[in-house]
Order: structure tokens, then C-alpha cells, then sequence
């Protein structure tokens, strides 16, 4: 019998225990604001997950955990577009390009990213279906439910605080007026100098979020520390505008790449 209703009379955190206590094999699909998810679950452990649109194919996830590189990531998408993500695991293992360790933790930090992305959702219609098993040709994993929910949960506390503090993402940013402050002596992660190199009072926090590729609970979380740190201040959006073009750190560079990325973001942020 399956097993359907609204994330706002019954939450994804309940639904889990629910699945994880009474061992569940099934499949749970979620409609939300604009999006979908659909989760696979063997015997309450979680085998599968895909996120709307986002490309969940095997060579997607393998490029976004720098497995496969992107020229190899753009051969695969075009030579082996008509193989299963089983069929092509198999041939990059035998070929040596991964191996099985690779892909089997690849799969397994996309699922888990997957799930906590749906503890934000705070409304959607959700339908669990009894012993529908993941889609044909995608790799299962096996991952225990309870380390996934108390983390899920944290991150909701989070989430909840951080819209609290940031409940408007229409607003801009700028930077504080710190006279002296020595931008080369700041400790910012790369993401954070991402949301850093598009500050300016013409774009939106969804603008950063979206020039950066970044969900709500992650812009949320860089610009509160921004904010904390004294660095930046919100503002109301100086008129309409697209965020300016920069490119994206690149993840695995270079000590010297990486500097010098670091340093043509600092000769920006001078010169607004």
C-alpha cells in the first residue's frame, strides 16, 4: 500500500525514521516548489536519489567529485551518451580511469547531497511506493539511514536559523567601509571568494546564488559569515543588473593558479 501526503503534516525527517524503522524497500518521490526528487531505498538503506533537473549521470557525478576531468567528462557525455551508468562504470573501471572505490563513494556523496537538500523542503506532495526498485541501468549503493538523519536535522536547525538572520535573499550586498583592512590577510574558503568577487550593490544575494551555482542554505550560510566577519553589509539592490562575469575558481588548480586567482578577485574588489 503506498504511502502519500504533504511534507507539511509530515516531515522528511519523520518520513526516514518511518522508512529506516520498518525496513522499507520502495521508492519515495517529492513535488516541490518547482522541483522534484525522487529517493530508492533496499531494506531502509539508501540505494539512489536524483534531484530535478540536476545531471545525475555517472560521468556528471564522477566530474563534480574531480574524478574524470572535464575533457573527459565532455567525451563521455558525447561518445557514451547511449550506455547505462552501469555499463559505462564498467568500462571506465576495466579501462582504468577509476576505480570501483571511486565511483561507489561519488555515488554515495551525490545521494547523500540529495537528501540534504529535501530536509529544506518545508512543503510538497510526497508519495511512497512499496518495493519500486531504482531506475534500470543506474548504480545502487547501500548507505545507513540514521548517520543521514542527524545530520539532516542539524542542518535544518541551520537552515532555520540561518532564514532567521537572512530571511531576504532580494537584498545586496556591499562592502563595510574598514579603512586599513588587508584583503591578501584574509582566510576566505574558495567558495567564499566566489560570493565575495560578485559583491556589489547591483546584485541580489539570489543573483550571487545563482551566478555561483549555490542552493539557498549555502549562500545563506557564506553570507551570514561575511556578515559576522564585518566584511560586507546588506543593502537594497541598486537598480536591475546581471552579476558580473568571473570566472570560477577552479577546484584541484595550482598552488600558483590559486594565487593568482585570489589576487586578481583582490585587484576587483579594490577597484569597485
Amino acid at each position: 500500500m503506498a504511502l502519500k501526503g504533504n511534507l507539511r503534516d509530515f516531515t522528511i525527517t519523520q518520513l526516514l525514521n518511518l522508512i529506516n524503522l520498518a525496513r522499507k524497500t520502495g521508492a519515495l518521490s517529492i513535488k516541490g516548489s518547482g522541483e522534484t526528487a525522487m529517493v530508492s531505498f533496499r531494506e531502509s538503506k539508501l540505494a539512489y536519489a536524483q534531484l530535478g533537473n540536476l545531471d545525475s549521470s555517472l560521468p556528471a557525478i564522477l566530474h563534480r567529485a574531480k574524478i574524470l576531468s572535464s575533457s573527459q567528462f565532455k567525451t563521455l557525455k558525447s561518445r557514451a551518451q547511449d550506455m547505462s551508468d552501469k555499463e559505462l562504470g564498467l568500462m571506465l573501471v576495466n579501462a582504468d580511469y577509476v576505480t570501483q572505490e571511486d565511483i561507489i563513494a561519488s555515488l554515495q556523496h551525490h545521494y547523500i547531497g540529495v537528501i540534504h537538500q529535501l530536509f529544506t523542503w518545508v512543503a510538497g506532495e510526497f508519495l511512497f511506493e512499496n518495493d519500486e526498485l531504482p531506475p534500470d541501468g543506474k548504480i545502487a549503493v547501500r548507505i545507513d539511514l540514521e548517520n543521514i538523519i542527524i545530520e539532516g536535522s542539524r542542518r535544518l536547525r541551520e537552515w532555520e536559523q540561518l532564514q532567521d538572520e537572512l530571511p531576504n535573499l532580494d537584498l545586496a550586498l556591499k562592502f563595510t567601509d574598514r579603512p586599513g583592512v588587508n584583503m591578501q590577510n584574509i582566510n576566505l574558503s574558495v567558495e567564499e571568494w566566489r560570493v565575495v568577487s560578485f559583491v556589489n550593490p547591483k546584485n541580489s544575494i539570489n543573483q550571487i546564488a545563482q551566478a555561483t551555482n549555490m542552493n539557498d542554505l549555502e549562500i545563506r550560510r557564506i553570507v551570514y559569515g561575511l556578515l559576522q566577519a564585518g566584511l560586507v553589509e546588506l543593502i537594497r539592490p541598486e537598480g536591475v543588473s546581471r552579476p558580473l562575469p568571473v570566472r570560477p575558481a577552479i577546484p584541484g588548480a595550482s598552488k600558483k593558479e590559486q594565487v593568482t586567482l585570489v589576487n586578481r578577485i583582490i585587484k576587483r574588489i579594490r577597484s569597485l
